[in-house]
Formats: C-alpha cells, sequence, structure tokens
C-alpha cells in the first residue's frame, strides 16, 4: 500500500473577505505543480461563506460536482430549472455534462461550510443533471454512509463515475476496515473533526490521506471522529 497525506497546514488558501477556499489541489490561482489531482479526483476545497454572499451564476461543463454541507443554509438555482435548498447534511450533486449554469448562495443567518468537490466524469457531455439528498448525523451514527454512488437508488446520489463517497460519524472509538477493488483504485479519506488513524498515521481535523495500490486500508476511529471516504478511479480508461 502507498499513501501521501495532505496536512490542513500545507492547503492552498484564498481569503477574499466573504469567501474563504483552502484548496487540497490546484485550483482557482492556487498552483501546486505536485498536487493538482489525485486519481480522478480533481478539485476538494474547503470553503466558508458569510452570510448573504454566494457565487453568482457560472457555468460547468464534463465535471462531476459533489457539494457536502457541513454547516448553515445554501440554496441552488441552476438553468435546468431546479430552486432547492441544502442545510447541514445535505449533499449535492452535478453532472455537468454537455453544460450547465447555475448560482449558490448563503441564504442562512450564519457562515456556510461546505466541501466543494470535482471529479472527473466516466462519460463525456451526458444530459446535464442535479440530485440531491441528506443525510443528518443522527441517522448515520456509528457507520459509513454511502452518499454518492454509480449505482443509481433513492438512498443516495448518482454519480456519472465509477466511484463512491461515504460519510463515518462515530461516538465511540472502532476499528474499521474500508475494501474495494484495488484494480485502477485509489482512495481519499478527509478528517472533518476528531481524530482518526489510518493504516498507523494519525489525522487532525482537515488533514487528508490519499492512498492506492491496496484493496483493503485499516481505520482506526475515536469518539467523535467525522469523517469523508472518496473511492474512486486513478485513469480514465
Amino acid at each position: 500500500m502507498k499513501s501521501q497525506i495532505f496536512r490542513k497546514e500545507e492547503r492552498g488558501i484564498k481569503d477574499i473577505g466573504w469567501l474563504q477556499s483552502n484548496f487540497n489541489f490546484s485550483f482557482s490561482d492556487y498552483y501546486n505543480p505536485v498536487r493538482t489531482s489525485f486519481g480522478s479526483l480533481v478539485a476538494f476545497n474547503d470553503d466558508f461563506v458569510a452570510a448573504g454572499n454566494g457565487f453568482g451564476i457560472h457555468p460547468h461543463s464534463n465535471m462531476e460536482i459533489i457539494s457536502v454541507l457541513l454547516q448553515g443554509k445554501m440554496n441552488h438555482i441552476d438553468t435546468l430549472g431546479y430552486k432547492t435548498t441544502i442545510e447541514e447534511g445535505g449533499v449535492q450533486i452535478m453532472s455537468a455534462g454537455s453544460g450547465l449554469r447555475h448560482e449558490e448562495y448563503n441564504v442562512g443567518d450564519e457562515q456556510v461550510n461546505f466541501l466543494q468537490i470535482w471529479i472527473e466524469p466516466k462519460l463525456q457531455n451526458i444530459t446535464p443533471r442535479y440530485q440531491q439528498r441528506s443525510f443528518p448525523k443522527a441517522k448515520r451514527l456509528n457507520k459509513l454512509q454511502v452518499i454518492v454512488s454509480n449505482e443509481e437508488g433513492q438512498g443516495h446520489c448518482w454519480i456519472n463515475q465509477n466511484a463512491k463517497l461515504s460519510l463515518g460519524y462515530y461516538d465511540s472509538d472502532q476499528e474499521l476496515n474500508y475494501t474495494f477493488n484495488p484494480v485502477n483504485k485509489c482512495l481519499y479519506i478527509f478528517l472533518i473533526e476528531g481524530k482518526i488513524r489510518v493504516d498507523g498515521t494519525d489525522l487532525n481535523p482537515r488533514d487528508g490521506i490519499g492512498v492506492w495500490e491496496t484493496g483493503e486500508v485499516p481505520i482506526h476511529v475515536t469518539a467523535g471522529a467525522h469523517f469523508l471516504v472518496i473511492e474512486t478511479v486513478i485513469n480514465q480508461a
């Protein structure tokens, strides 16, 4: 098994007042030649948006864009006709495909914190689509809850890629063993809060670790740990 650590202190930072972004990979005006992506995971941003502010209408195409809301309330309006609101525990995905435009703003009274994740699609120029699901902490206690999958279903969002995202939240110490097909697959784990140990490596809040050349990853979870696991392809076929 091989691994790469992405420490909180090593992230790129963009602070324009109303928006504070922390980049694990090259994004916007932040460029790190040795951290441009991890497999098909090309963006992982830890974003904070002040109340009453947000992103005006802008275009996307041929990208799987996932938002995981950790705090606050944010709206979503797009050219597909969707007008929704996402709150803490909410997950949304846009399969941008042949192209769409959308906007999102902090419509609550407190700061929004969300994870913005971009994954390269499996198929190009598909018909654009949008999905939203809610995963409150209380309903996913002490388990890895699948929030995004390449298998369609009512219990999670669907992604146009051979990928899977899971959220873990635990109130007691536990030993987990995450298994997956190792062929052309990698795993990216991001710790939101608490502490976990991945194959002997301790992670602190907002640290990440990428793992590959294995199909089995031991994770020691401590009480209060909240983390995201992204399983995706290394190279496009």
